[in-house]
This record gives structure tokens, C-alpha cells and sequence, in this order.
């Protein structure tokens, strides 16, 4: 993709995101042709905040669907009208019987809570990969709204809108409620973003050695990482449903009276009602939901941070 004009300041900032200079410098190859331009490491930190946030919102609404599903298929004891073989099977009966917009019920708050948490998510990672180059960070999702959007996602929830959600939960299990799946969230994001970014960044490597602006490399690398990383991930993120949803039916049967809670509690609950099997319940919509989100994440979050960092050179060359 060729983001240049014919004017004398752009080609100055083609020249600088090349590495060309007036007094030497080599922005194309022997033959003259003009490749894509490096992605710039002097990007600011506005623009990989704005660029994160960019993603994060566009990632989570496009695959919110998906990720419904996702969270039904995790389901312990599922209601016999609630039970699924198949993502697109589900969304079909789900929109059928529950009405057409009920898959994107609790987007509202999830996008509310993405722009924010992926804005610091790229912040840090570009942060930490050009100051350790091998250590990378996650801030986490925002607690509350995952809480609250599962809730909203489960088959019969009584809630409506994410605001009676907020108020209900507030009211009868209080503030501690948004934050019982905290350890499993952040137990998951160690080895999730472990597996995500190393496998990106080696995929990078392999298809995107010289790392210019190409988003087929970004599409490619960012679904597979996504992909491979949900995969190994899925026990804790059953276990975060669970401590999230607080199952009423599960937890009866598993003779939890009260609320559910701790990471060892949920993982000793998953087992005794499903056995090994119930660690990967819902994998396939998982992996089929985070292959997708992570390729829109990281494709959308490059072009912005190429796309803004051009803009500010452009700003800055003179005329």
C-alpha cells in the first residue's frame, strides 16, 4: 500500500521513513523500485495509543458474535435450549429464537472497555520490545466489562443492558463480584501474550524479514499467533467464564453453595462436573474467534501507527 503524493514535502518524508538523505542513504533497492516504508521506531506514544485503541475497538465489535458463542459453548451445565455443535449453528439458533441483535448483546460495554485497555496494550508492548526486545507486558482487559458482557452473553440472562448489569451485580454480590476472575485473567494473559507476540514476532521474521509496512505479513502472523495462543489458553479462560457467569445450575451441582471464587476453587469445579474434557470446552470457537480478532488487531494497529506517523513527518517536512 502507497500512501505518497507527488508533493516536495512527501517525498522529504518518504525519504526520512525510508532512510534516504540527502547525502547518501539507501530508501530503494539496486533496481530503483519503491518498496513499502519501514515501519518508523520513532513513533510517538500518542500514536501507538490511538492506533491500539483503533484496533482494540474495531478487533472486539466485528467478532463480538464469535466471542457470544463462545462464551455458551463454555458453559458447565447448559440449558438443554442452549446447547450447540457448531458456531454458525448456534448463531443461527440464537438469532432465530432470541431475537436477531441478541449475538451483539454487552458490545457496548466491551468496546467500552477495549479502545482504553488496547491503547496501554500497545503502548507497553512497543514500550517494552524496543527497551528489553524480548520481554513484553500486558495491561489486561478491563475486569468490569468482561464480567458484565459475559453476563449479558449466557443464555436467559436477566439482564438487559449493561447498566442494570452493573447495578444487579453491585447491588447483591457487591464491587468484589468484577474482580473474582482476576488472578485467572492475569495467570492467563502470562503465557497467552507469551505465545501471542514471540510467535508473532518470529512469523515476522519468516515472511516479513526486512518488517516494512505489509499487511498480508500482519493479517498472516497476527492470526496465527492468535490462533495458537487461544488454543493453549483455554482451561483458564473456562475457568475465568465460570468464576465471571457464577453458573447457578453448575454450582448446584457441584454443592457450592454462596459465590464461587479463587482460581484453584474453578479449577477443581470444572473438573469434578466435566472432567478433563470441560478445560476445553468451547476451544473451537475460541480459537475461531481469536484467530480473526488478533489479524484485524494487528493489520488495523500497523496501518494506524504507518498511517499517523506519516501524517506527523508530513507536518514537520518542510516545503
Amino acid at each position: 500500500m502507497e500512501l505518497r503524493s507527488g508533493s516536495v514535502g512527501s517525498q522529504a518524508v518518504a525519504r526520512r521513513m525510508d532512510g534516504d538523505s540527502r547525502d547518501g542513504g539507501g530508501g530503494k533497492d539496486a533496481t530503483g523500485s519503491e518498496d513499502y516504508e519501514n515501519l518508523p521506531t520513532s513513533a510517538s506514544v500518542s500514536t501507538h495509543m490511538t492506533a491500539g485503541a483503533m484496533a482494540g475497538i474495531l478487533e472486539h465489535s466485528v467478532m463480538y458474535p464469535v466471542d457470544s458463542v463462545k462464551t455458551r459453548m463454555q458453559s458447565l451445565s447448559p440449558d438443554p435450549k442452549a446447547r450447540y455443535t457448531s458456531i454458525y449453528g448456534a448463531l443461527q439458533k440464537i438469532m432465530r429464537t432470541e431475537g436477531f441483535w441478541r449475538p451483539l448483546r454487552g458490545v457496548n460495554v466491551m468496546v467500552m472497555g477495549a479502545g482504553p485497555a488496547h491503547a496501554m496494550y500497545f503502548a507497553c508492548y512497543e514500550n517494552m520490545k524496543r527497551t528489553l526486545n524480548d520481554v513484553f507486558h500486558h495491561q489486561g482487559n478491563s475486569h468490569l466489562a468482561n464480567v458484565v458482557k459475559q453476563r449479558l452473553q449466557m443464555y436467559n440472562s436477566q439482564h438487559r443492558s449493561a447498566l442494570s448489569c452493573i447495578r444487579t451485580v453491585w447491588r447483591t454480590e457487591g464491587l468484589g463480584a468484577f474482580y473474582r476472575s482476576y488472578t485467572t485473567q492475569l495467570t492467563m494473559n502470562i503465557p497467552f501474550q507469551s505465545i501471542h507476540f514471540i510467535t508473532y514476532e518470529f512469523l515476522q521474521e519468516q515472511v516479513n524479514p526486512h518488517r516494512t509496512y505489509n499487511p498480508q505479513s500482519h493479517i498472516i502472523s497476527g492470526g496465527l499467533a492468535g490462533a495458537l495462543a487461544a488454543a493453549a489458553t483455554t482451561p483458564l479462560d473456562v475457568c475465568k467464564t465460570l468464576l465471571n457467569t457464577q453458573e447457578n445450575v453448575a454450582l448446584s451441582l457441584a454443592n457450592i453453595s454462596g459465590r464461587l471464587s479463587g482460581m484453584a476453587n474453578a479449577f477443581r469445579t470444572v473438573y469434578q462436573l466435566n472432567g478433563l474434557a470441560g478445560y476445553f470446552k468451547g476451544i473451537q470457537a475460541r480459537v475461531v474467534y481469536q484467530m480473526p480478532s488478533t489479524a484485524i488487531s494487528w493489520s488495523v494497529y500497523e496501518f494506524f501507527k504507518y498511517f499517523l506517523t506519516k501524517r506527523q513527518l508530513e507536518n514537520r517536512a518542510p516545503y
